[in-house]
């Protein structure tokens, strides 16, 4: 067989690109306004794989999934609005009592259907609504464009836009799809980045062996991205895999698996960077790259302890080439280097060399810095590894919106 395969991202395309998948979005009133509960379906039996908060306070439906996401799924539930957060018995009843509803509706079993929440933290979930919204979705289910982004738009919350993506690899023996929706805008960071994503494929894949292909593909994207440093407690990524792509099987020895692992890590990646790019009142999208890390690990802490930092976010805002607030984040993130030996790039201007500052133009950086795309590359000279990251400035614009979340 030939495992010189393609795989192209398909533009204005969404989850029902992907054959044996359904989808719906409606409004029930759990928000004010706006669509607000979602269904993705599968016409068979899934092995699905997931991530979660790592937050000690999780969510009833975080807990729901994690009993049920290694059962064969056919549906995952969403709502947005209400967190169904530290609820404590009643948001656990009201969790089940919204799977078990949606199977219902779907002639399934409750264990087959997994459920997330997202919105307000701390407010009973309005289960007369849930039961209206799944009512409606489950009877509008469709494969059709419009229904992706009806699901898409339901699980959004402060998001401004809808997060899609989608990519086909041929083989010689026919296509195989990745597609995904996100949601995310502020309390974005790891571990997991706090956001919903769910992603579908039509491979035939063990569940074992794509909860490892998952893991791998999270902490290159999800993992290393943050806004505002926050964890949530409802944070969720899930996968599933029909097998709907006939005689195309991932496994250790497939000819198709590299190019199922790059699609597979693309799809995370592009879902990740749509929740940096949304991020709540942002001015800049910062890509930050450690390189010459003597170990990955420590790559992404420090990239991660960077973006992290309220001084490194409000100089970023500020347009100001404050290197020596990179610096200084890198010194506490608890990793070992030799600060002596750091080199700081902001774009393609040198700020500093040897963990010293250089005489560059103050003129060229703020040019750089006004810019809405910014990259920036630290180079420790300590060894060959090397981590990317995705951040954000921090703006009024957040404060604003985060003072008044509730209201």
């Amino acid at each position: 067989m030939n495992s010189n395969l393609q795989c192209e991202e398909l533009k204005d395309s969404g989850i029902t690109n992907v054959p044996g998948f359904k989808a719906a979005g409606v409004y029930c009133g759990v928000k004010k306004n706006g669509k607000d509960l979602a269904i993705i379906y599968s016409e068979s039996d899934t092995a699905a794989a997931a991530v979660f908060t790592k937050n000690l306070v999780k969510a009833a439906p975080v807990i729901l999934c994690q009993k049920y996401f290694q059962n064969p799924v056919r549906a995952v539930v969403i709502n947005s609005g209400n967190a169904n957060a530290c609820m404590g018995e009643q948001g656990l009843k009201d969790a089940f009592e919204m799977g078990e509803f949606t199977a219902g509706s779907l002639d399934l079993k409750p264990e087959q259907v997994l459920v997330c929440s997202t919105g307000v933290i701390g407010m009973p979930l309005p289960m007369d609504k849930i039961r209206d919204g799944v009512s409606k979705a489950a009877a509008t289910l469709s494969s059709s464009r419009s229904a992706g982004i009806d699901a898409a738009t339901a699980i959004l919350t402060t998001d401004t836009v809808t997060k899609e993506a989608v990519y086909r690899c041929q083989t010689d023996r026919g296509p195989f799809h990745l597609a995904g929706i996100s949601k995310g805008s502020g309390m974005i960071c790891p571990n997991m980045a706090t956001m919903l994503a769910f992603m579908v494929t039509d491979v035939r894949i063990d569940r074992h062996y794509l909860q490892e292909l998952f893991l791998d593909a999270v902490d290159a994207s999800f993992n290393l991205i943050t806004v505002d440093g926050d964890t949530s407690t409802n944070d969720t990524a899930l996968i599933m895999a029909n097998g709907f792509a006939e005689g195309i099987e991932i496994t250790p020895h497939s000819p198709y698996l590299d190019q199922f692992k790059k699609a597979l890590n693309l799809l995370c990646r592009d879902l990740a960077r749509k929740v940096v790019e949304d991020g709540e009142g942002i001015t800049k999208v910062i890509t930050l790259t450690v390189r010459g890390a003597s170990e990955l690990k420590g790559a992404r802490t420090l990239a991660m302890s960077v973006l992290n930092s309220p001084l490194v976010k409000t100089a970023f805002y500020g347009e100001d080439a404050n290197w020596g607030r990179i610096l200084a984040a890198l010194g506490y993130a608890g990793v070992d280097f030799n600060p002596d030996l750091v080199d700081i790039y902001i774009g393609s201007l040198q700020v500093a060399s040897k963990g010293g500052g250089l005489n560059f133009s103050e003129e060229k950086a703020k040019a750089i810095l006004q810019k809405r795309d910014i990259d920036v590359l630290v180079e420790l000279n300590c060894g060959s590894a090397e981590a990317t990251a995705w951040g954000t400035d921090m703006s009024h614009e957040y404060v604003t919106i985060n003072s008044d979340y509730r209201s």
